[in-house]
């Protein structure tokens, strides 16, 4: 017999955490949920949605989603906001501000939020919602950035809108807030693994998809598969390729997406272009491709993840479930994901030479690289799964509404 909803991940988290996830549903059947992003696709909220809504549906949630519609220039705002919640000095102008607020108002007054019992704001793009709805029913801001430094004066601007959610949801210990009242909760992000940027995939499976990409395997890969941001330091990843290429005949896949509430996207991207022209077994891919993402993760010898500034980063957990080691940067909720010397290995951002030493080590040692990569993918299944997403989501909405 053929299984449909939860009772799929049974196999890969147990019985007893699908049970659990079923006790702690029950007294929220036919709670009425919408989720509000500012994208349908790219980067992690929206890969997580994909997979959270129908399960939520499936327990018995009626769970919808809805997207922040917005112009260009709207995003042009928004991504500065991220940014200056990520720690870079950002001065935002009356008419940016005021173009920030206007597209939150219209949109709170035609979406569906009334007829919903509890409304969960995902990031900073639709956050100040909450300010042009009458109160009827507990809000949720749902932060996955990097909020452990964020600039003041944008920090303070931001502060009246988040003092009005009823409480607010963070993926990292570092991120809480001190100087912030509010009811905090904890929710480290999961990956799905039946979706396909996770299933199983054979070897031919793989080599087939890399083909049609024109990426050889004749030798080791080296893989980051982030937007082209330059959060992600891009830039600081063709310089760890550069010193390990000195020392393994190695190649570079670079894959990152353009995200549509991203308009920094495409220049850091053309700045990326600019520095491997001339440039030998490099391989940049912007195509939105989920089993391409798969495919590279398996069939790297190790996968990189340079963040300066990181909300949680799934790809790491993504290339550890498929046990591959990680040498990723230790910051923001990374270090969770990357236990150093067990899962992968941690640097400090710009330690390209310590990354490089690292990565150099991994690929000139398979034994090393088996190990760390059985241990990496049953860290990823016991932590890191979407039922013990769906579950830790669940224990939140009971504390709001019973």
């Amino acid at each position: 017999m053929e299984l449909l909803g939860i009772e799929r991940y049974t196999k890969y988290v147990g019985e007893e955490m699908v049970a659990a996830v079923f006790r702690a549903a029950r007294p929220l059947y036919g709670l009425r949920l919408l989720h509000i992003n500012a994208t349908f696709h790219g980067g992690g909220v929206a890969g997580m949605l994909h997979s959270l809504v129908p399960l939520m549906n499936d327990v018995g949630i009626n769970a919808d989603w809805s997207l922040l519609y917005g112009d260009p220039s709207l995003f042009q705002v928004t991504k500065k906001l991220h940014n200056a919640l990520q720690g870079e000095p950002v001065e935002l102008t009356d008419r940016e501000v005021a173009d920030y607020l206007r597209v939150s108002e219209t949109f709170a007054r035609y979406s569906p939020i009334a007829d919903h019992d509890v409304i969960i704001v995902h990031d900073p793009q639709p956050l100040p919602m909450i300010r042009y709805q009458q109160r009827e029913n507990p809000w949720v801001w749902r932060c996955h950035i990097d909020i452990s430094t964020p600039h003041e004066s944008v920090w303070e601007a931001l502060k009246p809108f988040l003092l009005r959610y009823d409480a607010l949801v963070i993926s990292s210990e570092g991120f809480r807030k001190e100087d912030l009242p509010v009811e905090t909760h904890i929710i480290a992000p999961a990956i799905d693994p039946l979706s396909a940027l996770n299933q199983e995939l054979t070897a031919n499976e793989v080599e087939r998809k890399l083909d049609q990409y024109g990426i050889p395997r004749d030798k080791p890969l080296l893989v980051q598969v982030s937007r082209f941001d330059k959060w992600k330091d891009p830039l600081g990843v063709l310089e760890v390729f550069r010193r390990v290429k000195g020392e393994v005949d190695c190649r570079l896949v670079m894959l990152g997406n353009m995200a549509t509430d991203d308009p920094e996207g495409p220049q850091i991207f053309a700045e990326v272009l600019g520095q491997v022209e001339g440039m030998e077994d490099v391989h940049l891919i912007t195509q939105t491709d989920a089993l391409l993402v798969n495919a590279l993760q398996r069939a790297a010898a190790v996968v990189l993840q340079l963040s300066r500034r990181e909300g949680f980063g799934l790809t790491v957990s993504e290339a550890l479930w498929k046990q591959t080691p990680v040498v990723a940067t230790n910051v923001g909720g990374i270090p969770r994901q990357v236990l150093h010397g067990q899962t992968g290995y941690l640097v400090e951002p710009g330690d390209y030479e310590g990354a490089a030493s690292l990565v150099t080590r991994v690929m000139q040692d398979p034994e090393l690289r088996h190990r760390i990569g059985a241990q990496a993918r049953e860290h990823v299944r016991q932590n890191f799964l979407m039922p013990r997403l769906l579950l830790d989501w669940l224990k939140v909405l009971a504390e709001l509404v019973l």
